[in-house]
């Protein structure tokens, strides 16, 4: 292991130093985000690291940030407070500030706390993992905070044009200016029309729970990729329709656990994190629901 960011100067990396990190967010009882920390933490031997889950929403996000203590590492964001909380931040990383959302806060030896969002380099790494580097043009399903981390990640990878599928004229023109923003070329269509999506060589879903089941007897014969970023329940009756045609499929859980891998190493001054071992303990957890 080496240290990385903040390491060892700070204590950040002495397993006997009694350091905490958690989740923020509302809902949050869902968050499987305290299962794969700590199953980093066992697994990098930092016995008196805690992380925990905090039912906190952008109301009580002012006071919560302001009682943090050198005893704290960090915390992973969820909605709704991955824009609200940039402005409570000493600074955010160009990833972050590229969609305005941040996930994950890391507190310095000084106190000072730094935003970064690691949905996206998570993406990024679950398509590499799963041997999909880059592709000539890509669809998005939805649009809002997901949506637009899959347009910076899609930015990284996509070689031509993206197209997303939304609902109203509204979310359209949100979704193109943040492709002007990436430097993406997105256009969009009408979500009446989100069936011909699936033809594309890659499709990233970031929609609510059932509003893209209906898409399941649409599946092409020959699939590309999809990526549904919902992972429970899991499978989709998409992500199910998909596999059942030979597509290949990445998941919810293989974001959540590559962008905690990434919060993990930022946090604790570790890496590499525990891969292996997170997704284990994320699949045990799910299975156990």
């Amino acid at each position: 292991m080496t240290p990385g960011r903040g390491g060892a100067e700070d204590g950040r990396t002495d397993g006997t130093a009694k350091r905490r990190a958690a989740v923020l967010g509302s809902p949050i009882a869902h968050s499987l985000s305290p299962v794969l920390h700590r199953a980093a933490y066992t697994a990098l031997g930092l016995a008196e690291w805690t992380y925990d889950r905090f039912e906190i929403d952008e109301t009580a996000l002012p006071g919560f940030v302001r009682g943090l203590d050198a005893d704290w590492a960090g915390l992973s964001l969820t909605m709704p407070l991955k824009r609200a909380i940039i402005p409570l931040l000493d600074g955010i990383s160009p990833t972050a500030a590229s969609v305005e959302a941040v996930n994950t806060v890391v507190r310095d030896g000084e106190g000072r706390l730094t935003g970064d969002n690691t949905d996206i380099p998570g993406m990024v790494a679950a398509l590499r993992e799963r041997g999909v580097t880059a592709v000539p043009s890509a669809a998005v399903l939805g649009a809002g905070a997901t949506a637009a981390s899959a347009l910076a990640a899609l930015a990284r990878i996509c070689e031509g044009p993206v197209t997303a599928y939304v609902r109203g004229p509204a979310r359209a023109a949100e979704m193109r200016g943040w492709g002007e923003r990436l430097g993406l070329d997105v256009r969009t269509e009408d979500w009446e029309r989100a069936a011909a999506a699936l033809d594309a060589p890659l499709v990233i879903a970031t929609t609510p729970a059932g509003a893209a089941d209906a898409l399941a007897d649409r599946v092409p014969e020959r699939p590309g990729t999809l990526f549904d970023v919902l992972y429970d329940p899991w499978p989709t009756p998409l992500a199910a329709g998909w596999a059942e045609r030979g597509g290949a499929v990445v998941g919810g859980l293989d974001l959540l656990v590559h962008q905690a891998v990434l919060q993990v190493e930022q946090m604790t001054g570790r890496s590499p994190a525990p891969l292996a071992a997170m997704r284990e303990a994320g699949e045990r957890a799910l299975r156990a629901r």
